[in-house]
């Protein structure tokens, strides 16, 4: 019986997942974080290696059954950093064809009915990736600011610190915001809340996005337009995704992931009109499956079987079940 890896490697988390060719999961192992950004290539070898062994120990299945393996690694991100990634897969002493990608597209592989279409993440920081029937691959850094690609939690605080910061010099109108910041960073006044930022007394966190959006849903117009033009900076960085692998002529679905999106419409409404002004055929969700799942499919993939949908949904089923049986088992990693 075929069975088919997949591997999650993110920055505080590395899942690794086991399933058959009908979308049952076989074990699942967890490990720490993999990002070679923080730990280096070799810690990414060690986190996939403890990952795998807890999902091959607990399925009873050993390496030389894997048929097809998939990988979604945080932090890979470029084309010179494809050849380390791999030699760090290859330390896992695997036979089967693997492919690996940047971890947001596991999410899209996951999300999506048939493997492809786009991926929006906003989260801490955020990235859109593109994916097409035909393999076609569309991409920006991920990088943030500094390449013009706002949409992250990050980015929320940052403009809205701008905004409190033109409040307090007069360049911009009064905000409920500059009341909340001295508040969270129990600032005796403005000026002070201005100094301590400056002096880095007052440490800017992504957690803060939860405070603008607060103030936001309180009608104060100032918060309202942080939201929603990190929003539209979003949908405009999705417009050139979709431009690059021309997909604004046909019906694709794009799936939403991170914790930005829990702000509801007044984040998600704005994205979704900038996209569709330039791709109104887009569908959009957000991602309800653990992403790993994706990394699974895509070993699937490696190995021709090209079972979508109907292995997806059994896999998702599968999965959900399986961690929730696993997490009321003591002790179990991934908790």
């Amino acid at each position: 019986m075929p069975v088919y890896l997949g591997i999650d490697v993110g920055g505080t988390k590395t899942h690794a997942l086991l399933a058959d060719e009908h979308g049952n999961v076989l074990g699942m192992g967890c490990a720490g974080p993999g990002n070679h950004e923080g730990v280096g290539y070799d810690g990414l070898t060690r986190a996939m290696k403890e990952a795998l062994e807890g999902a091959l120990t607990q399925s009873g299945v050993k390496k030389e059954d894997i048929a097809g393996a998939g990988f979604g690694i945080a932090g890979y991100d470029f084309p010179s950093e494809r050849q380390p990634t791999l030699e760090s897969i290859a330390a896992l002493g695997l036979s089967c064809p693997v492919e690996a990608v940047n971890d947001v597209v596991i999410g899209l592989i996951a999300g999506t009915s048939e493997g492809w279409g786009v991926v929006v993440d906003a989260g801490t920081g955020n990235n859109v990736r593109a994916r097409t029937r035909d393999g076609r691959e569309g991409w920006v850094t991920g990088c943030g600011g500094l390449f013009g690609e706002y949409g992250g939690a990050t980015d929320i605080v940052y403009r809205a610190v701008q905004a409190i910061s033109h409040h307090w010099s007069t360049r911009g109108p009064t905000t409920r915001l500059s009341e909340a910041f001295m508040q969270a960073f129990d600032a005796p006044d403005l000026t002070a809340l201005i100094e301590g930022i400056a002096l880095e007394k007052y440490p800017l966190s992504a957690e803060l996005a939860r405070l603008v959006f607060e103030v936001a849903y309180q009608e104060d117009e100032v918060a309202r337009e942080v939201i929603q033009w990190t929003a539209r900076e979003l949908g405009e960085t999705t417009k050139a995704v979709i431009r690059q692998v021309n997909l604004q002529d046909e019906t694709f679905e794009v799936v939403l992931i991170g914790s930005v999106f829990k702000g509801g419409p007044l984040f998600t409404e704005p994205l979704m009109q900038t996209i569709q002004e330039f791709a109104p055929r887009a569908m959009f969700h957000a991602l309800q499956a653990p992403p790993v799942i994706g990394a699974v499919l895509l070993g699937m993939e490696q190995a021709g079987e090209m079972a979508f949908p109907a292995t997806r949904k059994r896999l998702v089923k599968s999965a959900f079940t399986f961690l929730k049986n696993s997490l009321n088992a003591a002790p179990f990693p991934c908790s």
